[in-house]
């Protein structure tokens, strides 16, 4: 019996994702377990495994194509089998073909409580924003669903039907220039990837939705400099500690001491979290990505390190595990190495607090009576008011302070 492969949702919250790389052909004959495909999702790329033996009679999506969350991708087939021996349960006559209605369909209205169709809940919103009668059409998903690419298609065709013939033949490019500002001169339209995307979204949702403030300080840290030069001393390049290891430490160390920030909004609920999970903001190719040192507080320096390398890697490859991502209590951002001073950081949601890290440099302080230079850095504290006050917020940025002031205590 033929078996039908969708997409599977590979990680919270995911409505589609890139099929980057078929690793089988139609005609291969595959084993349950055995890697079927790379999947880029918004934050990595994963392998998709076979959960049944058979023989792959369909390719229903081509590498780089998009796909949503239970649409039909690939078919598997017994021995003896044929596609065309399961049209009816894969109605399509080609992969992702909209079959449309003979009128179109833009053209009559929805009805309400009507639902002559099966639709993708994502589906039935696009077509009743874009005021589209789902009834009659074969979608693309399985068993002819109808999901988000359809709805997008049926929308196109209906607006070229139903213009007059010109703008009809410039539709298209009407309908792109129209949101682009005006003189700017000549540009290049990139579209966005995955990660992309969820980084918009996921930093539209940031700003709107929490009340962010912000709490400042400067620590010397001409004491954590000398204690990082003789931990260094003798190791390998590869195996040196950074001052982001010492910092990510240091805010271990400060949640742990003021464990009230260490909480999450719930809407109805604030949840005090347990463990010290900090995320490290790391720039890829792709985009910015946040894998997870979870128990952070519990680590060596030298382990957290280590362990820090090894996601940074595997993150720049686009090779974390959901897992190494999601989650998180706690953010920390450092773009001192590009020689930015101080910044403030959006927020994470759903975590309550980041703290972004600025350059180092020579200043003059103020010792006794004296006035002298040191190594200063600049670090801001994005807090979420819903779930940490000031005062909290405060108290943890001075914590943060005292791990950096006293980096010997970060051994211990």
């Amino acid at each position: 019996m033929a078996i039908e492969i969708t997409l599977p949702s590979l990680s919270a919250g995911m409505e589609d994702a890139v099929i980057a790389k078929w690793l089988v052909a139609v005609g291969d004959r595959v084993t349950k377990g055995q890697l079927l495909a790379e999947v880029e999702t918004d934050k990595a790329t994963m392998e998709m495994e076979a959960e049944a033996d058979g023989i792959v009679g369909q390719l229903a999506v081509t590498d780089g194509q998009r796909a949503e969350v239970g649409q039909l991708i690939a078919v598997l087939l017994a021995d003896g089998e044929c596609v065309s021996a399961v049209a009816e349960s894969a109605p399509e006559a080609a992969p992702n073909k909209l079959v449309p209605v003979p009128k179109p369909a833009a053209a009559v209205p929805v009805v309400a409580g009507e639902r002559k169709h099966s639709a993708s809940p994502l589906a039935r919103r696009l077509a009743a924003d874009a005021g589209l009668n789902l009834t009659g059409v074969t979608g693309s998903g399985p068993r002819g669903r109808i999901v988000k690419i359809d709805v997008q298609r049926l929308r196109d065709e209906a607006s070229v039907a139903s213009a007059p013939p010109r703008a009809a033949a410039a539709a298209p490019v009407a309908a792109s220039a129209g949101n682009i500002p005006a003189g700017i001169g000549p540009y290049e339209a990139k579209p966005l990837s995955n990660m992309r995307r969820h980084i918009a979204r996921r930093l539209l949702e940031a700003k709107t939705t929490i009340p962010h403030f912000y709490l400042s300080v400067d620590c010397e840290i001409d004491e954590l400099l000398a204690l990082r030069s003789k931990i260094n001393t003798g190791r390998d390049k590869a195996d040196r500690i950074s001052v982001n290891d010492m910092v990510i430490k240091a805010a271990a160390f400060a949640l742990r001491k003021v464990p009230e920030a260490n909480v999450i909004w719930n809407g109805d609920e604030i949840l005090q979290l347990t463990d010290v999970d900090i995320s490290v903001a790391v720039a890829t190719e792709g985009g910015l990505i946040t894998p997870i040192l979870r128990g952070a507080d519990r680590m060596s320096l030298g382990t957290l390190s280590a362990e820090m390398k090894s996601l940074a890697e595997r993150a720049r490859a686009n090779r974390l595990r959901p897992d190494e991502f999601q989650g998180g209590g706690f953010s920390v951002s450092n773009l001192g190495m590009f020689g930015v001073k101080t910044f403030s950081a959006i927020i994470n949601p759903p975590q309550s607090c980041i703290l972004a890290v600025g350059a180092s440099e020579r200043r003059p302080v103020g010792r006794g009576d004296q006035i002298v230079l040191a190594d200063v850095m600049s670090v801001t504290l994005s807090v979420d008011h819903r779930s940490v006050d000031g005062a909290v917020g405060a108290k943890l940025l001075a914590a943060f302070k005292e791990g950096i002031d006293d980096p010997m205590s970060l051994l211990l």
